[in-house]
């Protein structure tokens, strides 16, 4: 599925399925909230509701530490993934971008596609070739992808982050996390991907 964000590269974390690329087999189910408890097999995370949802914690699981950006960080020649909604005179406005680092080790995937976020959302991943023009709605990026480019708005409520590769160990009480786990027929939750808000910084 495409999600913030959000593939495994070279043995990287995802940070979200969306901005690495299009997740291939079942749905996976997302979990967040806040690390309750914490072992080596299994993680409690205390939701929203109140509820505590048990997540197993196998050896597929991969772990990244996220950390917000500004949107003067993001420069021409910068790698993103942008989650978009498309507005109705066509303009595209940025729900949330990931900013891949520079040193990132793996094969940043290049596509313009739709999103799990309704019929109207998208998903971009693509080099940035102009960044923080002044356009209609605001400031605006430019992401080019193979077979085109797409300018798109940045409001100022787009939630805009980074991420670095992490283990098991980042995970402590108190964390928040945002977790996309397979679900099995019995209800079980094993955690294929585990985002981990740097600083108290909560991922979506």
């Amino acid at each position: 599925m495409h999600k913030l964000v959000v593939l495994a590269v070279a043995g990287v974390i995802a940070l979200s399925t969306a901005a690495l690329g299009q997740q291939q087999g079942p749905p996976l189910t997302p979990v967040s909230g806040t690390v309750a408890t914490v072992s080596d097999t299994e993680v409690d995370i205390t939701q929203a509701d109140g509820t505590t949802a048990k997540v197993m914690l196998g050896d597929k699981a991969r772990f990244a530490l996220v950390s917000p950006v500004a949107l003067t960080d993001i420069k021409a020649g910068s790698f993103v993934g942008v989650g978009a909604m498309t507005q109705a005179d066509g303009s595209n406005s940025a729900m949330q971008i990931t900013v891949f680092p520079a040193d990132f080790p793996g094969n940043k995937r290049s596509f313009h596609s739709g999103w799990n976020q309704g019929p109207n959302s998208t998903m971009t991943n693509g080099t940035v070739s102009e960044a923080q023009v002044t356009g209609a709605s605001g400031q605006a990026i430019t992401v080019t992808y193979d077979g085109g480019q797409q300018v798109i708005n940045v409001p100022a409520s787009a939630t805009i982050t980074t991420f670095a590769p992490a283990d098991k160990t980042a995970l402590v009480v108190g964390a928040h996390v945002s977790i996309r786990a397979f679900k099995a027929d019995d209800g079980t939750l094993t955690a294929q991907f585990v985002s981990i808000g740097k600083d108290g910084f909560a991922p979506k």
